[in-house]
């Protein structure tokens, strides 16, 4: 790297602490309230923004922490006045675990730029992009910024193979600039992007588009900070970091050694290192009232594994729970295994959500029941293509075996999966009549529908024990 005072190209940092931060090491559990007494000063920071919504926040807010999910943007606009909001969502997902209609996509992305998202960063699972277009285009008819993010993943142990080489990410990067991306993120969520392969994907993607290009990575496999490095010497704009307290494990890189490292460079942050110390301590303060959430089955805090599973950080802590409870901790080891097999089996996806819950899950029935003798409709519904098209094709075989008398169909579509969906928000609004008192309360609910009655039931102070008459919406038909 290229020693100069004067800075030429500034490395540009979103901070994550307030979102992928807590959510990768303490399960989404951070509050509110324990975000605003730093608010302030994290904003006089000099991020190029800061995500702060999105993901499995949505959920975790209102089912384990008592707080209305569209309330903390709102509030932390009040702290926060200069840096850009980011979220991340899931395309056609939005923030829940299936497609939605169009109309509830529309209705949540323009609800989200109402409350003060700014930068909405927009994946898909399956890095089939049709499931990002009604997304996108809400997003810039409300003159946000769309960032286009495609899934970073492996065929083997390095960049390359029959799915996932350098050619596949150059399309899609193409392909994410077509549709009108104001910038691309390449999403390494389970942090197993080499620094020799992420030079040379970076350096191949920014002869190829002229956007800003966005690198975001975790450390579950210990090595996104080298990662990070190589990805600066090759022109990264931007990339994710979090305060050192919430950083490391499976979350982000931490912001600190970076800043200090490049003090002096063509790439200097520019960022105050003092600052960003005394913005830790608070996180230092706070953090016994989460260290409950920390796993504790190993003393390590890298995942070598990862490099053989590719399992993301939220799923490797969304596991290794699920099998708290069912007192089948030991056999987090096999489930690995099983989901390395699970995935090739389902056209090698990327493990990410909802589709690294839908593989991690019937992994563990995989482990525990034979393979393939219980199914979930997930699973189906990822065969059956309703979830979009997979990278690679799944055997046919084993495809009629999933779907055989599955009330959805039986054979696979190919067609863009939210055209089989009718419109969801007039039902939810019929179902869910005196319950619902703003659109919000109709979106949240369109999203989960049972732990959401509850948390509005609460909310308004209704009397639980009457039944309101609110069921799940069933979904349209799929034709075989």
């Amino acid at each position: 790297m290229n020693k100069a005072v004067d800075k030429i190209n500034p490395l540009k940092i979103q901070d994550n602490t307030f979102r992928d931060g807590h959510q990768s090491i303490y399960a989404t559990r951070m509050r509110t309230e324990d975000m605003i007494p730093i608010a302030e000063e994290m904003d006089s920071c000099g991020f190029h923004a800061m995500e702060v919504w999105g993901g499995a926040t949505f959920d975790t807010m209102h089912r384990f922490l008592g707080e209305d999910p569209w309330m903390r943007p709102r509030i932390l606009k009040k702290y926060i006045k200069k840096t850009p909001f980011a979220m991340l969502i899931r395309g056609q997902n939005l923030v829940g675990y299936r497609h939605y209609a169009d109309d509830v996509v529309r209705a949540f992305v323009d609800k989200a730029c109402e409350i003060g998202i700014d930068i909405f960063r927009c994946f898909d699972a399956l890095n089939d992009f049709r499931n990002m277009e009604s997304c996108a285009e809400r997003v810039k008819a409300n003159g946000k910024n769309f960032q286009g993010a495609f899934c970073y993943s492996l065929t083997g142990v390095q960049l390359g193979g029959e799915v996932y080489n350098l050619e596949y990410f150059v399309r899609k990067a193409k392909e994410l600039e077509q549709m009108g991306a104001d910038a691309i993120c390449i999403k390494d969520m389970s942090g197993i992007l080499s620094p020799f392969d992420a030079f040379d994907l970076i350096s191949a993607i920014k002869k190829e588009i002229k956007v800003p290009l966005h690198l975001h990575s975790h450390y579950t496999s210990g090595m996104a900070t080298m990662t990070y490095l190589k990805a600066i010497e090759a022109g990264i704009d931007v990339v994710d970091t979090c305060l050192a307290p919430f950083a490391l494990r499976t979350s982000m890189p931490a912001i600190e050694p970076i800043v200090a490292s490049l003090r002096g460079t063509e790439r200097d942050t520019g960022l105050d290192l003092n600052k960003l110390l005394l913005l830790g301590e608070h996180l230092e303060s706070i953090a016994p009232k989460y260290n409950v959430h920390l796993p504790t089955h190993k003393l390590s805090i890298i995942d070598n594994g990862v490099l053989a599973h590719q399992v993301p950080g939220g799923m490797i802590s969304n596991l290794t729970g699920q099998l708290k409870e069912m007192n089948a901790l030991d056999k987090l080891g096999k489930i690995y295994e099983e989901v390395a097999i699970t995935r090739k089996d389902m056209g090698s996806p990327p493990l990410v959500t909802p589709v690294s819950q839908i593989i991690g899950a019937q992994a563990v029935l995989n482990v525990l029941f034979g393979r393939y003798v219980r199914v979930s409709n997930q699973l189906k519904d990822l065969v059956l293509g309703l979830y979009g098209k997979t990278p690679m094709p799944i055997d046919a075989e084993l495809t009629k075996k999933i779907l055989k008398n599955y009330k959805r169909g039986q054979e696979p579509l190919s067609g863009r999966p939210a055209d089989y969906l009718e419109p969801e928000i007039e039902a939810a609004k019929k179902k869910m009549g005196d319950l619902a008192r703003t659109e919000e309360d109709v979106l949240a609910y369109i999203l989960y529908p049972a732990t959401m009655e509850k948390f509005l039931r609460s909310k308004y102070g209704i009397d639980s024990s009457k039944s309101s008459g609110v069921e799940n919406i069933p979904k349209k038909k799929v034709a075989a």
